[in-house]
């Protein structure tokens, strides 16, 4: 991904996964960097980061940018619990 946003590392939670930018419109596909982290600098961080950036070099409408979510604990967990229920209900769908 040339002109990155984002630092793509060996800690990075997941680089080149497929993603799909929509507009009104339009629908862009490209590979992504999703990421999740807690900010950096200080002693006990209260938030939790999710991260997503497309690869721009093959999309036409959006520039070079990085969407940041700020999360809670909270929601955070939250999240993690649909993202398990989504992923169980998947897997059982395809073993019928």
């Amino acid at each position: 991904m040339a002109d990155r946003v984002l630092s793509v590392n060996a800690y990075t939670t997941f680089d080149l996964i497929d993603a799909v930018a929509e507009g009104h419109g339009w629908t862009e596909e490209a590979v992504g960097v999703l990421n999740v982290k807690t900010p950096r600098g200080e002693n006990a961080p209260d938030e939790i980061l999710l991260q997503l950036e497309l690869d721009n070099t093959g999309l036409e409408h959006l520039p070079a940018h990085a969407d940041t979510v700020t999360l809670s604990p909270e929601h955070a967990r939250k999240l993690a619990g649909e993202l398990e229920r989504y992923a169980d209900s998947v897997e059982k769908e395809g073993q019928s």
